[in-house]
């Protein structure tokens, strides 16, 4: 089945999940599992936009992966630091949107610029809408959003009453972004790790053996065709 014939999903999720378990396949460091990552999402930015998807949000960096060895994250950020600057002109020449979501404030200074360059000079691009998650979690996220609600009902600049589920998605990390239709786990996991816990409510799930580094277009039309197989539903059916 090709794509003219399947429904292509509005907005895709991924972790990006088997990067260091795929570099220890081949004896090599994790850090080049991570590299050869970073290129994987970049073929698979162009894939999905080619067959129809109009948002796609991956999973880079969780607030928890702070845990992780010392000279592990260092490299991650190294990567990361590479990644935001050539992602400038990729975007110009892919004519795609970037919005980075998550806690950018506990990242360093250098960072933050290169996030907020690449943002500004991507705002105006009209093709796909790239959301890269870095030092995210679903439950910080709400934290944050609670916090700031909290602050201005203290403050008396909005009345409790006026709190609901569309008045908090304004709040949150995504807004603006409709919620992922489909997610799509690689390595074999099948865990949702704190990613994206308010915005998945119905969103399908799609768990694959696959490395993230191996993952390609075919693997992507197939998570869709799993996305076809499935009758969408909302809310539970008594």
């Amino acid at each position: 089945m090709d794509s003219t014939e399947l429904m292509i999903p509005n907005h895709i999720a991924i972790i990006l999940d088997g990067n260091g378990r795929w570099a220890k396949k081949r004896g090599m460091p994790r850090n080049y599992g991570h590299t050869q990552g970073s290129k994987a999402v970049e073929q698979i930015c162009e894939d999905a936009y080619k067959i129809g998807v109009k948002y796609l949000t991956v999973y880079a960096f969780s607030t928890e992966n702070w845990k992780r060895p010392k000279e592990e994250v260092e490299a991650i950020m190294k990567l990361l630091r590479s990644y935001l600057k050539t992602s400038i002109k990729t975007s110009e020449k892919n004519n795609m949107k970037v919005r980075v979501i998550g806690d950018k404030s506990k990242l360093s200074q250098d960072i933050q610029d290169s996030i907020m360059k690449l943002e500004e000079s991507s705002k105006k691009n009209t093709g796909l809408n790239l959301q890269v998650a870095i030092n995210y979690g679903g439950r910080d996220e709400l934290v944050r959003a609670i916090k700031s609600i909290s602050l201005q009902v203290k403050d008396h600049t909005i009345d409790l009453n006026d709190i609901d589920e569309t008045f908090l998605e304004d709040y949150i990390d995504t807004r603006g972004i409709p919620d992922p239709d489909l997610l799509i786990r690689t390595s074999g996991e099948t865990r949702l790790s704190n990613f994206m816990l308010w915005q998945m409510a119905y969103t399908e799930f799609y768990f694959t053996d696959v490395l993230w580094p191996d993952f390609n277009k075919v693997e992507l039309m197939k998570a869709i065709e799993y996305y076809n197989s499935r009758t969408r539903k909302y809310g539970s059916v008594l």
